[in-house]
């Protein structure tokens, strides 16, 4: 595997780096890529969130739980799609919410990558999925690795916003220090349970309101 992290974040986990999981991670993934496996997202872009979200840069961690599987979707980046490709429908909804929310008129491009380039580390839970196959690589170890990030963002920064969408990101909360970062949760924005909490969230404004009261420069979204 052609592995490469932004610097900043190499210095931050170097020591994960050399623990055997990650090492087990990449053996997997060499193994799956031997047998003609289609792996998600391409490989220059599986530590894309690292590479447009410098560690020293870090506002604000969204949290996704795994890589969209379809073709050509992922780019490392939780919850974004590349250019060209229909916004999935947690994507969709999230749009409708920051228009709700900001007044933001709803794009017509599922890129995000703006938002990871002031700042927001839009992490998954697992980095890697087989196409057409979710979840698949969730117990190969990617979650040891972005525990470890999140452990790190807790304990080496201070007044980050963690965004926490649905049960299994707010299943992470333990792994923040709450007295040192601002945590906001809601519902996942999957139309299974947009309405239960996430639509009225305003996680958008609230997000810029605690940047803003830390003096810290607000979001674009």
């Amino acid at each position: 595997m052609n592995i490469h992290i932004e610097q900043s974040w190499k210095e931050v986990l170097q020591d994960e780096f050399e623990k055997p999981y990650f090492s087990e991670i990449m053996n997997f993934l060499r193994k799956e890529k031997q047998q003609g496996k289609v792996i998600y997202p391409q490989e220059k872009n599986i530590f894309n969130a690292f590479e447009q979200t410098p560690f020293d840069k870090l506002q604000v961690l969204l949290l996704g739980q795994d890589p969209y599987h379809g073709v050509g979707q992922a780019h490392g980046l939780c919850f974004s799609v590349q250019d060209g490709f229909k916004p999935p429908p947690s994507l969709v909804n999230i749009f409708k919410e920051l228009k709700d929310d900001v007044g933001n008129e709803i794009p017509s491009s599922g890129n995000l990558i703006h938002w990871a380039k002031q700042g927001v580390l839009m992490l998954n839970a697992s980095l890697t999925v087989e196409a057409g196959n979710p979840m698949s690589h969730r117990k190969t170890g990617w979650e040891h690795f972005t525990d470890a990030v999140i452990r790190k963002v807790s304990e080496k920064k201070q007044g980050v916003v963690f965004i926490l969408w649905g049960r299994f990101a707010q299943q992470k909360e333990m792994l923040i220090d709450k007295s040192a970062h601002v945590i906001l949760k809601a519902a996942h924005p999957s139309p299974f349970s947009a309405y239960n909490g996430f639509f009225g969230c305003r996680h958008f404004s609230t997000t810029n309101m605690i940047l803003k009261g830390q003096g810290k420069i607000e979001i674009i979204w």
